[in-house]
């Protein structure tokens, strides 16, 4: 193919420039995506921050990525063919014959690829995947809602999933943004009674009309013992950085309640292990799912109409949506759109 397609690379740590590169041939096992819509998430802004290697062309990032099959090499299953709407998350595609692999576990895959980290991402009009990374997107969801439902809605979809939690227990979600705000909606459609909680006031009606019960304001109380006088939480889904409140919120839990975490922070967390093991609660981490339970987490949205908050912006602002998101103004995710004409 001698047509060029246009993408945003990274130039210098945190900055993007418009580029243009020859349309790329799928590898036997990859196909090439001609991409509609991208989402922008919190790890893109760590991406960006990479300087580009010397000699070496920028990386492109995204992640959140859905378009349609346009090439597709001659390894690549059957159930994949061209013109077909497809969508690649955070993990690029597993190798398929890792120890974790073997297990089944292709989410912890140790050759996965990453894109906008490790392989070319989703700001542009073309990108090149694994078929490993591909996820079949519902027909009845558009483009805008299912991008960010392949990182920030999998992530908070899974870690519920996986909770131990039954319908008619209650939970506490902590931080209402790109991914809280996802969060939110789940939990309440899985049947759970839901307290949010946050820093200020101004997000409490936005908590409740996402599906919040309850609304704690950290400024305003101690969100620990306001959760334990109502009983306490059988699970709590941290999507906020904020290690300090975590480690305060531990003793909230119910007997063998369970604490998932998802957003990422640097400072460590302050954990009392007895505290942890007399009631025999439960820290853990969750990550991104396997492309097939990121199809439940697409079809349970379609179902019950969890679908994300969005913004949109045309990929060549890209720069602006970043800085949005640096900056905490994105309600709740930005996802940037590709008007081709080729």
């Amino acid at each position: 193919m001698n047509k060029k397609y246009r993408a945003m690379q990274i130039v210098a740590p945190g900055v993007l420039e418009m580029t243009k590169r020859p349309i790329p041939a799928p590898g036997p096992d990859e196909v090439l995506i001609k991409i509609e819509a991208c989402g922008v998430c919190g790890a893109d802004l760590r991406d960006a921050e990479r300087a580009p290697q010397e000699g070496q062309p920028g990386r492109i990032p995204g992640h959140e990525i859905v378009g349609f099959i346009a090439r597709k090499g001659n390894r690549v299953p059957d159930i994949w063919q061209c013109g077909q709407r497809v969508g690649v998350g955070r993990l690029g595609g597993y190798c398929q014959h890792c120890k974790p692999c073997r297990r089944g576990l292709f989410h912890l895959c140790e050759n996965q690829l990453t894109p906008g980290l490790s392989c070319d991402g989703g700001y542009a009009e073309y990108v090149v995947m694994r078929h490993t990374a591909l996820i079949a997107i519902p027909s009845a969801l558009s483009s805008v809602h299912a991008a960010p439902i392949l990182c920030a809605g999998t992530a908070t979809f899974n870690a519920l999933r996986n909770s131990g939690a039954r319908a008619g227990d209650r939970g506490a979600v902590l931080g209402v943004g790109g991914l809280g705000h996802m969060a939110v909606q789940y939990a309440r459609k899985m049947g759970f009674e839901v307290t949010v909680i946050a820093r200020g006031s101004e997000k409490e009606r936005a908590a409740f009309k996402l599906g919040a019960h309850h609304y704690i304001n950290t400024l305003e109380e101690n969100a620990s013992e306001r959760l334990k006088n109502d009983g306490g939480v059988d699970f709590i889904v941290a999507t906020a950085p904020a290690s300090e409140t975590v480690s305060a919120l531990l003793s909230a839990l119910s007997p063998q309640g369970k604490t998932i975490l998802l957003g990422t922070g640097q400072k460590p967390l302050q954990v009392s292990p007895g505290m942890m093991i007399g009631a025999e609660r439960t820290l853990t981490g969750s990550f991104v799912g396997t492309p097939a339970q990121t199809e439940r987490a697409l079809q349970f949205s379609h179902l019950f109409q969890t679908l994300p908050i969005t913004e949109l912006l045309p990929f060549e602002r890209a720069n602006e949506a970043l800085n949005r998101l640096k900056q905490g103004l994105a309600r709740y995710r930005i996802v940037l759109t590709m008007n081709q004409d080729n």
